[in-house]
């Protein structure tokens, strides 16, 4: 049977939960295989309509979006007139509270969130989007390879217009950082430590938690386009920055944190923000 295929069609940037690791920022890249027969064009689905209406598709479903196992014991579900409002809890004791519109969680019918059962709702959604001669669809995953540090991270943009605003969703970031021209590794190793599985939190954000005590926990929330969000989340796994954390921001944010530790260096941040795409900032 003809079969057509688009490597990297897409990359899904989310959040997850983890029972270890707790709220996760991740990219995946999309691979995609279409086998059907051959239409009226000799084509199994015209190029052109695959990046537009199976990318859009997978973009929907998942992208940007907080994806959780709703099957895990750690998990519990309730919806009400703001949306819909999970209470999660990891390995740690810690707990975590989000609350936000339906559209902005992915409820996995899991009982972790795996690529495998990723791609069993990201076919169901592409399915309703080919034509009728496309008789299987073949999705792959995968983490881009890295060659060095990178770290994981989650965030909301409530000022932005799409769907940053969202407040759990994230990337697998590499970053570069420049001493004086070379790259170090450092400052690069140091930094990637310092967030990995990290929530990066905006200052003016920050609310009186609801539910756990001050001392250990953080509360973000605003109201964007898209209605109300709020996180409670563990100090432990947050880092605060008094602007907001587009990637301008967070690239200008770790410059600015490395030359109190190096103030006599000239120093470069390439900060990414996902796959292949990312911010610099010099100093």
């Amino acid at each position: 049977m003809p079969a057509l295929f688009v490597d990297q069609l897409t990359v899904i940037d989310f959040a997850f939960f983890d029972i270890h690791r707790g709220i996760v920022g991740e990219s995946w890249i999309v691979d995609l295989v279409l086998e059907g027969e051959l239409d009226d064009q000799g084509m199994v689905f015209d190029f052109g309509d695959v990046k537009k209406r199976i990318k859009q598709a997978i973009d929907a479903t998942v992208d940007h979006k907080f994806v959780v196992p709703a099957n895990s014991k750690y998990v519990t579900t309730e919806h009400n007139d703001q949306g819909l409002k999970l209470t999660l809890s990891d390995t740690s004791g810690h707990r975590y509270y989000h609350q936000s519109p339906e559209q902005a969680v992915v409820l996995l019918d899991a009982e972790e969130v795996t690529m495998d059962d990723v791609i069993k709702v990201l076919n169901e959604a592409c399915l309703e989007v080919v034509p009728a001669n496309v008789a299987k669809i073949n999705l792959k995953l995968s983490t881009e390879a890295i060659t060095g540090n990178y770290y994981h991270y989650a965030h909301g943009l409530k000022k932005h217009l799409g769907d940053c605003q969202r407040i759990a969703h994230g990337h697998r970031s590499r970053i570069h950082i420049f001493d004086n021209g070379q790259r170090s590794q450092k400052l690069e190793a140091f930094w990637s430590e310092k967030w990995e599985d990290i929530y990066i939190g905006t200052e003016e954000d920050l609310v009186e938690p609801e539910v756990e005590s001050s001392k250990d926990y953080y509360r973000f929330a605003y109201t964007s386009e898209q209605g109300y969000f709020s996180l409670e989340i563990p100090k432990a796994r947050c880092h605060i920055m008094k602007n907001d954390s587009t990637v301008e921001l967070i690239a200008n944010h770790i410059l600015k944190q490395l030359k109190v530790l190096e103030p006599n260096a000239k120093l470069e941040v390439k900060a990414f923000e996902g796959v292949n795409k990312g911010a610099i900032a010099h100093g």
